[in-house]
């Protein structure tokens, strides 16, 4: 990415050896130890410098700066002052040799480090191992993995992929159709042709073999990869590729797993925090902020506490989100991604189907049976109504009207209560009349849902909206769009008329057009506020998605800039929510919805009424893919979020496994 040095941690001018040695011995000397003064000499030096003072202290002192440092120090302060005193490849030995003593393997450490080294550094970890150890590094992975990861990570630890500046022109091509033919053009996939082509060959080489790629196979080679491989394997070899696209924004994304989810992964936090500091940091700042929307100082600040949070701020070296300013290596790298976003074809995948051997009469009986006399058979309710497709729960409802002559709407809501009864009688609704429940109950009471607002808005098609606009109207006998207008307000109010009018072209990129539309919404940036945010809105919410990814593909050519960061910079509330939406539902839909799955189930109490939106409207369209951007993003399933978080308040758990089955499965 960035040329020249891109750490955060450089010589310390006017160094001392024998006079840093001397202030750490006094910061330890006696009862007690200055923590502070610490940290700050040993955050401050180069890795370089610290294996100087590690000698001076010996000459001077006779003792081990390393050891001395383990018994003042306590905690993950005490493993990141350490492992900041180890030389990297020896730091890189001890983080592999942590990972595979015990009982347990660390696989995600094995993964992290030997997937995003250079050769030079393989070599030196390999000798570094031998040295500090007395074995040999293969033969301990060996011992301690199996099948094809294992040959994988051997394949890794020979450090053979070829220079950067090596590239086969002849062979890309080639080696593009073969990884197609290993996996995506069989039954079952060859996986010794993908190990030897992506652990061999150059970076820049198998940067052009994933364009070709995309081009043949009309998906990423990471979407193939998750859909032909499963477990460590897959994970090692989805490593390799991001670390073939981006070193940087691996790790940024490795960073931010660590930080969020269930708990703080303070070992992956530390080691990239060290083992980056001196190489690429920056560039793992912009990309942090890239894609996540909020600085890595930041995200630390929030996460860590005390000596700890101090260091690694220190390490870090300083806020994007208060420099403010823009970086052309990341605005090259979402460019990047743009054109990714706009080459892929998503398939799009629920989590529920309809029932084989459907009986609506049978299951209008079986509801009602559940129904009837003392206490409500919950289990038999939710295995029916989760279980069918939404086309076969309006079939129940009709034959339950006619077979029995009652509302089964009313008799669930009668049985039911709290966030069950919401959330099947939002199963059973269609797919227009729950949106159109969901935009009323966003609208009524003293204040409005905005986010909800936007979420329905911005990721219905045409079709869906005039759906739900009629279903709207004859439910409540106003229109939509009157709603709307008496319950917002401003420039915001006009961005939600303009989505509900369910207008928005439709159909593929217009390449010229698409520059025309970059180059407009460019100069846009220099007018003020309000023309600024007319003609964004002129554009985002007209044009067609797929003519939306080229045009901020384009966009980041004309300005070196990222459209998300500008809107995020120059506009504000609601305005800023609408148009941020609709920039990451255009990139990437599923994972808009993770994330707001995400934020509805962390913070201060579950927001149930999103989490129930999103479930039902997503369940048979494309929750299965929501699932994965989810694993992705966060580390952790869709499926264990659910179940740590959807029970408060719900003490018989049957809203918690009605949610856990639309989900459909653990990833």
């Amino acid at each position: 990415m960035g040329k020249g040095f891109r750490g955060t941690v450089k010589d310390f001018p006017d160094f001392d050896a024998n006079g840093d040695a001397e202030a750490l011995y006094n910061a330890m000397k006696g009862i007690g130890s200055d923590k502070e003064a610490i940290l700050d000499l040993i955050a401050s030096r180069s890795n370089a410098q610290r294996q100087e003072i590690c000698a001076a202290y010996k000459s001077l002192y006779g003792k081990d700066l390393i050891e001395d440092l383990k018994y003042e120090l306590t905690g993950n302060f005490e493993r990141v002052i350490v492992g900041l005193m180890r030389p990297p490849a020896y730091y890189d030995a001890k983080s592999i040799k942590d990972a595979v003593k015990g009982a347990g393997t660390n696989e995600r450490c094995l993964i992290e480090i030997l997937a995003s080294r250079t050769s030079r550094q393989i070599h030196n970890l390999v000798e570094a191992y031998k040295d500090a150890y007395g074995q040999d590094i293969e033969e301990d992975i060996i011992s301690d993995t199996s099948g094809h990861f294992k040959k994988m990570l051997v394949v890794l630890l020979q450090g053979t992929r070829e220079d950067d500046d090596v590239v086969s022109e002849d062979l890309v091509a080639q080696d593009a159709q073969d990884l197609y033919d290993a996996g995506e053009a069989q039954w079952g996939t060859d996986e010794a042709k993908f190990i030897m082509l992506l652990g061999n060959r150059s970076v820049t080489h198998l940067q052009l073999v994933f364009d070709e790629y995309q081009r043949i196979a009309e998906k990423s080679i990471e979407d193939s990869i998750k859909s032909e491989l499963s477990g460590d394997f897959e994970r090692l070899m989805l490593a390799v590729v991001q670390c073939i696209r981006s070193v940087p924004m691996f790790f940024a994304k490795r960073l931010y797993k660590s930080m969020k989810g269930l708990g703080t992964d303070d070992g992956t936090l530390i080691r990239i925090m060290i083992s980056r500091s001196e190489i690429d940091m920056l560039d793992i700042r912009e990309c942090f902020r890239l894609r996540y929307e909020k600085s890595l100082y930041n995200m630390i600040q929030d996460d860590t506490s005390g000596e700890y949070k101090r260091t690694l701020l220190k390490l870090c070296g300083g806020d994007d989100d208060l420099a403010g300013e823009f970086f052309p290596e990341a605005a090259q790298l979402a460019y990047k991604m743009w054109e990714i976003s706009a080459m892929t074809k998503v398939q799009l995948r629920g989590t529920v189907r309809p029932a084989g051997g459907f009986d609506p009469a049978s299951d209008a009986q079986a509801l009602r049976k559940a129904m009837k006399g003392f206490g409500t058979d919950e289990d038999a309710i939710i295995d029916i109504v989760v279980q069918r497709s939404n086309a076969q729960r309006q079939e129940i409802r009709q034959a339950f009207k006619s077979l029995l002559g009652r509302n089964l709407m009313a008799d669930l809501k009668s049985e039911l209560s709290k966030n069950l009864c919401r959330l099947i009688l939002g199963l059973m609704m269609t797919p227009p009349e729950f949106d159109a429940k969901m935009m009323k109950k966003a609208m009524e009471g003293a204040g409005t849902d905005e986010h909800a607002l936007i979420e329905i808005l911005v990721t219905r098609s045409n079709q869906e909206i005039h759906a739900m606009c009629a279903a709207y109207e004859e439910e409540y006998k106003k229109s939509l769009e009157d709603a709307i207008q008496s319950d917002t307000s401003g420039r915001f109010c006009r961005i939600l008329v303009s989505l509900v009018q369910g207008n928005r072209e439709e159909g593929p990129a217009d390449m010229d057009r698409a520059k025309a539309d970059a180059q407009e919404l460019a100069n846009a940036c220099n007018d003020d506020s309000s023309e600024m945010e007319d003609k964004f809105m002129s554009i985002l919410c007209t044009r067609s998605f797929p003519h939306l990814r080229r045009v901020f593909q384009e966009f980041v050519k004309c300005s070196n800039k990222d459209i998300e960061q500008i809107i995020k910079k120059e506009m504000s509330g609601d305005v800023k929510n609408a148009m941020f939406a609709i920039v990451r539902s255009v990139k990437n839909q599923p994972a808009y919805f993770a994330d707001r799955l995400y934020k509805a189930m962390k913070g201060l109490g579950t927001d149930d009424r999103a989490l129930i939106r999103i479930m039902v409207s997503r369940s048979e369209v494309d929750l299965f893919n929501i699932r994965k951007e989810f694993k992705d993003t966060h580390d952790a399933s869709l499926h264990e979020f659910i179940q740590v978080e959807a029970f408060v308040g719900d003490t018989s758990g049957d809203y918690r496994k009605t949610l856990l089955m639309l989900c459909g499965g653990e990833d």
